[in-house]
Parts: C-alpha cells; structure tokens; sequence
C-alpha cells in the first residue's frame, strides 16, 4: 500500500488494491508527485487509522513494516505518532532525502537504527539504498515467519525477552556475542546472522542457560546482521539484533630493503597476524623511477 501526505495525507492505492508485481509497478509508474507541507506525524497517524485496517487489505497474522520516505522536517509531531506505531508492533524503517532532519529520522524509525535509518543527498541516489533495504525487509518478514514456524510469538518485554546485546572482540574472521537473558530462562536461543548485503543466513542454536557465543569462519571487512531470539516449549520471545563489521585482513609492515647486489636483494617486514604465506611480486620500476 502506498500513502502521500502533506498538510493532509492521501491513500493512493490500499495493500488489497493489487495482486502482482507488474501492477504494483505499474502504479508507481502513474504516481502524480504531491507538493505541500510536511505533515508527518498526520500522516503515520493516517497510515495507521487508515492503510493497516482489514478492509484495507491487512491480514492480522502479517508482520506490519511501514517505510517513511520523507524530504523534509516534520510540522507536527512525528515522534509521538510513531511511537504509537511502535507499541503496537508495527516497524517503521526511515528514509530521508536531501534537507530532511536525521535527528527526527532517528526518534521516528524503530531500533537497532542501524538496520532502520537511511539518508541520501538526492533523490536519485535512493537506488543505491534497494539492495541492502530490500535484504533487511524480506530478512525480517522472513524471521517473524522462522518464529511462526517455531511456536507462537510473544511480546512481553523483559519477561521473555533478552537484552541489551553487546558485539565485542571483533577480528577479521570472528565476534563474540554476549546478552542479558530474560527473566524466565528459555530452554534454547536461536542466533540468526548473515552479511548485510547479501548472503546465505546462518545459524546457530544454544542452550537456555549460555548467553554468550564467538561466531567464527566470516568473512573479513564485511558488515554482519546478527539476531538472538529466545525459545520457549510454546513460545518465542522478541528478538535482539545488532550489526557490526568484521576487520579487514592484516598487512604486513614496516618493508625494509637490504643486501643491495647486482642481481639480488634482500627484503625484511613485520609479519602480518594471521597470515600462513606471503605472495611477493617485483617489477622493474618505470623509467624515471627511483632504482
């Protein structure tokens, strides 16, 4: 479903109003652009009164993501509007656009910000932003449908849920995950995580009473999302989820030259952790260059 708004919010198409991917398309081909004022928190209040209703197309047993694009600072009050949302569940992802406040992008859009919150110069650069927010959407659906599949989900705050999830001792092949577990112990965690930019989720699965885990064998200088979710015998507890990046790959250092002969040179540098062989390449240096 899609909504403009300005000083007064207007549903262009309802989430029952289209049943394929061309006709979706279609639609926001035919978009007419709406100038104005902006509204926002009117406008999250419209999407909810509005666009998440069951004669609306929205199915209760479905995850309710709204993604607010937006090019300016609200003239209302977006944050308690989108705390309304937020208590009822629904995420809210934020995307802003040349002169919109990220401040406010910030308070709006649900945690961890790092997955929630965009910002682009203009808006032709909101290409850049499809592959990794459209990885992050169909991940998270994916989790609430993982949780579904496990037993019947719960929102229950500290009851049932873990928190406060700290990534620390973060190398180039490995992290560790450590938690504070809910008040009732699980009787396991499922820990999800998977590259930000594309990849196959992996996972991991735990005893109730560990709350602490080392992911090893990752990749090296890339962004991770990482997920910790409490399972109960007829019960999922709300996820925890952080992200973080691996380091690059050590270098060697410090490369000293030495034992100068007519055909021969010796070479000297501090070694790089972790590495098991070095590749050494040597070239002719260009006319000109130094000898």
């Amino acid at each position: 479903g899609l909504s403009q708004y300005s000083s007064d919010p207007r549903t262009e198409w309802d989430l029952g109003a289209y049943s394929t991917r061309d006709q979706v398309l279609e639609a926001v081909r035919n978009l007419r652009y709406k100038g104005g004022n902006t509204f926002t928190g009117l406008a999250l209040t419209h999407v909810l009164e509005q666009n998440l209703k069951p004669d609306a197309g929205a199915r209760l047993e479905a995850e309710k993501l709204v993604i607010l694009l937006t090019d300016g600072k609200s003239q209302d009050d977006a944050n308690l509007a989108a705390q309304t949302l937020k208590n009822l569940g629904i995420e809210i992802f934020a995307i802003g656009v040349k002169n919109a406040d990220e401040a406010e992008l910030k308070q709006v859009a649900s945690e961890p910000l790092e997955l929630t919150v965009y910002n682009v110069l203009d808006f032709p650069l909101l290409s850049s932003l499809v592959g990794r927010l459209t990885q992050v959407l169909c991940t998270r659906i994916k989790e609430k449908s993982n949780k579904e599949n496990t037993g019947s989900t719960v929102n229950t705050g500290p009851q049932l849920s873990p928190t406060d999830l700290k990534i620390s001792a973060v190398t180039s092949k490995s992290m560790h995950l450590t938690w504070s577990p809910p008040l009732r112990p699980p009787k396991k965690y499922r820990i999800v995580y998977y590259p930000s930019k594309g990849g196959i989720p992996k996972e991991v699965v735990l005893d109730g009473a560990v709350s602490s885990l080392r992911l090893s064998n990752l990749t090296s200088h890339t962004e991770y999302l990482v997920s910790v979710f409490p399972i109960y015998d007829t019960a999922v507890g709300d996820g925890l989820r952080g992200v973080t990046s691996t380091l690059p790959l050590s270098s060697p250092r410090s490369l000293r030259v030495s034992e100068l002969s007519h055909n021969s040179i010796r070479l000297s540098w501090k070694a790089a952790q972790g590495a098991t062989q070095y590749l050494v390449l040597c070239s002719a240096a260009p006319d000109g260059g130094e000898d």
